[in-house]
């Protein structure tokens, strides 16, 4: 179902609304290890939201490669 308004996290840790209509939200259940579209587990469970399918498919990965990128900033 699109939402309006919603509020999600950025990649520093700030929280934004989003006041565009969305309905192609993805995400990656951590729980059940798979890729969900729209309504799904709790967010709490799952990364996200991704624009498609193959980026929140992708989710663990990139999740990775920042942290691998914030510990090398650390090390500068």
């Amino acid at each position: 179902m699109p939402r309006r308004g919603y509020v999600r996290g950025t990649d520093d840790g700030r929280r934004v609304t989003v006041s565009t209509l969305h309905t192609g939200d993805w995400w990656y259940c951590l729980k059940h290890m798979r890729v969900e579209q729209g309504a799904g587990c709790p967010n709490r469970e799952r990364m996200g939201p991704y624009e498609d399918e193959a980026t929140a498919a992708r989710a663990l990965a990139i999740a990775a490669e920042r942290n691998e990128e914030w510990e090398d900033e650390e090390d500068r």
